[in-house]
């Protein structure tokens, strides 16, 4: 007789695993503790078998290799409760706990896209950083300047700006701060242009991205990052689902008979909800008059935040009907 399939239970951390095999009526089989570099042994050991992990920040490796050989589960812990409220929590009750929820068809999945998703999602994600990262390093100098009573009105780090920082003057500890910053910066300028090359090509590959740039607005990057935040659109059965993946779902509280709607969740990608805003507020200066007009209308009666937020969300749900239908952009004429 074949023997069962077994349930796998594995609780992640940096470097290690600790794993929990359980069996169909909840006997445990085997427990023990994987390290990175055996994983990919251990998944052939029980190939085919379903397997749960929690998506916690050392799930990828970990997910990438046992989906060579068996069928893998990410976990939301969020939804999970079982887990992230547990009063006792050891890496073994974590591991067992997540088999015993496998075995009785009780996870709560979070989504895995696949693995070119993946890649553009890593590839938009790496620029956006290095973007905050340079502004940072922007912020310093100007810091310097401000403390040595200086200041300068325009871009500083444009091609006059540069001209007003090398003629400044300053003392030579200063100098040398200020010129260490600016090769910084040029390092980042150099790396993130190199990325946008990546990314351009991207974009002109993909057919979703290049359906979102006949969005004015919208350019390669922003495309890019909202397809791969968003990934395989069939997974939203509605254009809300998508809106509540993004975290711009005002939140509802009900007491009795009374409801009172707030702000939105911010739930969702926080990264679709920072280059959606981007998008919105290149879209009221660059003659996008479907959203310009939504947003004006708004702002009169509300304020620019609450404008933005609620044109960014009515943006996102042509996205979806775009993506779901294959259509370019072709919002209703007023």
């Amino acid at each position: 007789m074949k023997p069962e399939t077994p349930y796998i239970g594995m609780d992640c951390h940096d470097g290690h695993s600790q794993v929990a095999v359980m069996a169909s009526d909840g006997t445990i089989l085997d427990e023990r503790r994987v390290t990175d570099s055996a994983l990919a042994e251990f998944a052939r050991e029980y190939a085919g078998s379903p397997v749960a992990i929690e998506a916690t920040g050392f799930y990828r490796h970990v997910y990438e290799t046992l989906d060579e050989y068996t069928d893998v589960t990410l976990v939301n812990p969020k939804k999970t409760r079982v887990i992230a409220e547990a009063s006792v929590k050891t890496d073994k009750i974590d591991a067992q706990m997540l088999a015993h929820l496998l075995r009785a068809n009780l996870v709560a999945e979070s989504y895995v896209p696949p693995r070119k998703i993946r890649e553009n999602r890593d590839l938009v994600r790496t620029r956006k950083t290095l973007v905050e990262d340079r502004t940072r390093v922007k912020s310093r100098v100007r810091a310097v300047l401000k403390r040595t009573g200086n200041q300068y009105r325009s871009e500083l780090f444009g091609p006059t700006g540069r001209e007003f920082l090398a003629e400044l003057s300053l003392a030579d500890t200063d100098r040398v701060i200020v010129e260490t910053y600016l090769d910084v910066v040029d390092t980042y300028d150099e790396q993130i242009a190199t990325l946008d090359r990546e990314i351009e090509a991207v974009a002109k590959e993909n057919p979703e991205a290049k359906l979102l740039q006949t969005i004015p607005s919208v350019g390669a990057f922003s495309a890019v990052l909202l397809t791969a935040e968003i990934g395989e659109i069939e997974r939203f059965p509605s254009h809300e689902k998508l809106v509540s993946y993004a975290g711009l779902n005002p939140t509802v509280r009900q007491s009795s008979n009374h409801e009172t709607r707030g702000g939105i969740s911010k739930e969702g990608s926080a990264a679709m909800r920072w280059v959606l805003t981007q998008c919105v507020n290149t879209a009221v200066n660059c003659g996008n008059e479907y959203l310009t007009e939504f947003y004006g209308r708004l702002k009169q009666r509300k304020n620019h935040q609450i404008a933005v937020v609620a044109t960014a969300r009515k943006l996102l749900v042509s996205i979806y009907y775009m993506l779901t239908r294959e259509e370019k952009y072709a919002p209703p004429v007023s």
